[in-house]
């Protein structure tokens, strides 16, 4: 009676193209989710950028400002395209509150047909600044402690 082995070895020979064979198997899948990382990278920037636009637009109209200067200041602040930025701000009492909202589209190719787009939004709210007159004014400068100034200048 004879013993068999209980694993049949193969011959290297045999066994040549296997590595090739499993690369050729998993590299799209891997390719696929290396671009998808990248993409959920875009949109975080994205909603970075969507909250620091709330805080600009929202500090803009906290100084009494209007519709378009708070749209503007947050297209300005963040750089997020805008065709795709809305803008909304509300006040309650003596706070503002302004809602940036944001579509963060996918570019990255194959991944922007898996992925659909993604809608971002931040509320921001601050309390309205109390200004002696509508329009802003600039601080004076302050003269350094123990020094006299003869001029009578205005800096408005």
């Amino acid at each position: 009676m004879t013993r068999r082995p209980a694993c049949r070895t193969v011959p290297a020979r045999e066994q040549e193209g296997q590595a090739a064979v499993e690369l050729a198997l998993v590299l799209p899948l891997l390719v696929v989710l290396l671009l998808a990382i990248v993409q959920v990278g875009l949109v975080v920037r994205d909603e970075v950028l969507v909250i620091h636009a709330a805080r600009s637009a929202a500090r803009e109209a906290a100084l009494g400002s209007g519709p378009r200067q708070v749209a503007a200041a947050a297209q300005a602040a963040s750089g997020l395209r805008p065709e795709r930025l809305q803008v909304r701000s509300a006040t309650f009492g003596r706070e503002v509150a302004v809602t940036v909202s944001y579509r963060s589209v996918a570019i990255v190719p194959i991944v922007n047909r898996l992925m659909p787009d993604v809608r971002l939004e931040e509320t921001c709210r601050l309390a309205l600044e109390v200004s002696s007159s509508p329009a802003r004014q600039r601080p004076a400068p302050r003269q350094p402690e123990g020094t006299a100034s003869s001029s009578s200048e205005s800096y408005v």
